[in-house]
């Protein structure tokens, strides 16, 4: 039997961009007590929500760089607004159902919602 060859979620995240944004996010960091080794980050580190409800945190992300409310997002995708708040939150799992019509809406990839 073939050994499972999936890589595993990185730990750290790689932010590539203008000065101003990455600037930001160093302040950020300091803020929370992180202090920064070799220009890397623990994502869970400034966000330990990572790690228990990544699916969802993906989705508030994604949802926020296409500049969508909730509201918005439930009238193109069919979900109910309360629905894709306990997404969100962690509260409901997504699905592969739902993370399929919140793929197509939010031109993203379905599985990162799972």
């Amino acid at each position: 039997m073939q050994a499972h060859t999936r890589k595993p979620l990185t730990e750290t995240i790689r932010f590539i961009g203008p000065k101003a944004a990455i600037e930001r996010l160093r302040k950020l960091a300091l803020i929370e007590g992180v202090t920064e080794t070799e220009d890397s980050i623990l994502a869970t580190t400034l966000n330990p929500e990572l790690e228990t409800n990544p699916g969802g945190v993906y989705l508030r992300g994604i949802r926020y760089r296409e500049d969508l409310t909730q509201d918005q997002l439930a009238a193109q995708t069919g979900i109910h607004r309360r629905h894709l708040s306990e997404m969100e939150n962690g509260k409901r799992i997504i699905g592969k159902e739902n993370a399929t019509k919140l793929a197509k809406v939010l031109n993203a990839d379905y599985r990162m919602f799972l």
